[in-house]
């Protein structure tokens, strides 16, 4: 019954995306056919994919792990399509664009997340965990509590993320395909739970391989044609960047975007911290057969995305030399069209004409897809397997039951994205993706480290440290300049820090031990003797949920 309404649903989808695409021709102006073209490809070859993942999609195993079936390399690919989201792709190139050498710090910082996923976190999430971030803590820990605190900051995270994504999408797609910006939330909305309900993990993971290969291929190009145009001499480029920027030599010194020491420091926490810790990205290490998969998964992984951030560098100046002051790119004030994030896609098509921006149109496309697609499956599992199989069902639901529940949970999230996408058009949604990476750092991070890693955590320390930190987080984005003084428009901000990850860090790390040492109950007295078992498990696999044979 499956195959047949997913077959329907292709039809369907596919039909609308066409109809959407050639009603357009009569709304919008400037629609880029190559774009469209390679956008349809994409399209088409991501649904056959679906249809073909849908037959292997029959336990909760599949739809979350894929079966664990997947090899190293390929969940290297996968986690690269999965890292690098519209962000990386524009977001890095715009920020070297306008500030310079502060950029950087959006991508090597976040570089540093993968020696810390390597040699602390990837072998024992592969061996501890089942589906989410929740089974690895749960090992030693009260269910109930535990499930309900990082099923709740994990969904905040994925709303969060997919309110970026989904608006990104949307003036996009809109801009660059021609399309009414409510169509474009509408297909992709559309595809996501395709994606998502029909295929789980296995789609997911060939979306985002596909979307991987091509955003390294697409980058490449542009860094080789920027390049070539000096000799490959980089000094030379850099020369024509300093030559060019408003700014002369400050373009290639640091203190452009973070001057106040106390805002770097709490970004670069922000970014390590929560850039090793986020649901969506850890939950692929369960993909994998073993733990030496899973850490060449973490290898392969470095490698792609430290070989991207390398290319963001000489995009961005690129931009920089062959953009800033190109007449086709500036509107009538003299300001970049579309805004500093379209300096990437201005400059694909100044290096390769309107083919190579097509290209890179739809890689633009398919970064959003394959990284909302991931983020719709890690908020379907927070929902179906945390919050129905393992507090309502109190881990008595049938495998049939939570399959239901998490393909209703995709539709769910899908509809979400498409609603959040459309009712945040017309804000500024760029202070949000500090929420996620917030998150991440405050309540993620310290709870697996600590979990793993210290005997005397307990399920009290973790319940009171995570809820303060979460809250205290909200409570200061909403306060701190962003949100308390540039959108609410009150004079000045009543707490002083653009990033607060440094303070509910640290918040939340430090009443998770102090209060475990407090605690002296008869339960945390159990889990401290449970340590030594989860140990051994996290060291040696013995116990460990192993990939699922078909």
């Amino acid at each position: 019954m499956k195959k047949p309404l997913l077959a329907a649903a292709l039809l369907i989808g596919m039909g609308a995306s066409l109809g959407a695409l050639a009603q357009a021709t009569g709304v919008t102006d400037g629609m880029n056919m190559n774009a469209i073209a390679m956008f349809l490809a994409f399209v088409m070859v991501s649904l056959w994919i679906t249809y073909w993942a849908a037959g292997r999609v029959k336990s909760t195993s599949d739809f979350y792990t894929a079966g664990g079936q997947i090899s190293g390399f390929q969940n290297g690919l996968a986690i690269t399509g999965d890292w690098c989201s519209s962000a990386a792709l524009m977001g890095i190139a715009g920020l070297i664009y306008t500030t310079g050498f502060d950029g950087l710090i959006y991508s090597v910082i976040p570089f540093g997340a993968w020696p810390l996923m390597m040699f602390l976190l990837a072998d024992r999430l592969r061996n501890l965990g089942k589906f989410t971030i929740a089974d690895i803590v749960s090992v030693r820990m009260a269910r109930v509590p535990i499930r309900s605190l990082i099923a709740s900051a994990g969904l905040a995270f994925v709303v969060g993320y997919l309110i970026v994504q989904m608006v990104g999408a949307g003036t996009l797609i809109s801009s660059l395909f021609g399309l009414k910006y409510e169509y474009a939330q509408v297909i992709i909305g559309f595809l996501i739970i395709v994606y998502v309900a029909f295929g789980g993990m296995v789609a997911t993971t060939y979306v985002q391989l596909i979307k991987a290969v091509l955003l390294l291929s697409g980058a490449s190009f542009i860094t080789f044609a920027v390049l070539a145009k000096f000799g490959f001499s980089p000094e030379g480029l850099y020369e024509a960047a300093v030559t060019n920027h408003p700014t002369a030599e400050k373009v290639m010194q640091p203190g452009g975007l973070l001057s106040d020491p106390i805002n770097a420091i709490s970004c670069g926490v922000m970014l390590l911290f929560g850039g090793a810790a986020m649901p969506h990205v850890l939950m692929r290490f369960f993909t994998v057969p073993d733990a030496k998969e899973a850490r060449r998964s973490v290898a392969w992984a470095a490698t792609f995305i430290g070989y991207f951030y390398l290319l963001t560098f000489v995009i961005g100046y690129g931009a920089v030399v062959f953009v800033m002051k190109d007449p086709q790119f500036l509107d009538a004030a003299g300001v970049i069209k579309g805004g500093a994030n379209m300096a990437a896609i201005h400059l694909a098509e100044a290096m390769g004409g309107d083919l190579l921006l097509g290209f890179i149109s739809a890689v633009a496309f398919a970064t959003i897809v394959a990284v909302v697609a991931g983020l719709t499956i890690a908020g379907a599992s927070a929902i179906s397997h945390d919050l129905y199989a393992n507090i309502l069902r109190h881990g008595r639901a049938s495998d049939a039951e939570v399959m239901k529940v998490s393909r209703f949970a995709s539709i769910g999230l899908g509809i979400l994205g498409i609603i959040l996408g459309i009712a945040f058009k017309e804000e500024n949604i760029a202070y949000l993706i500090v929420l996620p990476f917030t998150i991440s750092s405050t309540v993620f991070f310290p709870v697996l480290f600590l979990a793993m890693y210290w005997r005397r955590l307990t399920t009290t320390g973790i319940v009171v440290g995570g809820w303060l930190g979460l809250a205290s987080a909200v409570v200061m984005l909403v306060v701190g300049p962003t949100i308390w003084k540039d959108i609410l428009g009150h004079a000045a901000p009543i707490f002083p820090y653009k990033y607060p990850a440094l303070f509910s860090m640290a918040i939340s790390s430090v009443t998770m031990i102090v209060v475990s040492l407090l605690d002296n109950s008869a339960r945390a007295r159990a889990e401290v003797a449970a340590f030594d078992d989860q140990f051994v498990r996290s060291q040696t696999g013995l116990g460990a949920e192993g990939a699922a044979r078909h």
